[in-house]
């Protein structure tokens, strides 16, 4: 299978590769660098008070997991939104510490 580089936005750390399989089908693979969003969310939830205010921002989510959890319907279910957040194994994605 051959790999080209399909566009890169170094803003947003976001490369899209262009693949044309050994059946003639083309394939989009999007891979985003998330290590300085990563790094950008445990500076804010480190530095969040412990008390909760009327608006709170609670995470910051990568456009490519962002767009895995619209396909998966989950970013349009506010309960399963608040579930995924709450989710130990997604901790990476939140600004503040807490359950929501």
């Amino acid at each position: 299978m051959k790999k080209r580089i399909f566009s890169h936005d170094p803003q947003q750390g976001i490369t899209k590769y262009w693949h044309v399989k050994d059946n003639g089908e083309y394939v989009i693979e999007t891979v985003q660098e998330v290590e300085k969003i990563a790094d950008a969310n445990k500076r804010a939830a480190n530095a969040t008070p412990d008390k909760w205010g009327d608006v709170n921002k609670v995470a910051s989510i990568p456009l490519s997991v962002y767009y895995e959890l619209k396909r998966q319907g989950i970013a349009d279910d506010p309960a399963a939104l608040k579930k995924w957040l709450n989710d130990p194994d997604n901790r990476v994605f939140r600004t503040r510490a807490g359950r929501l």
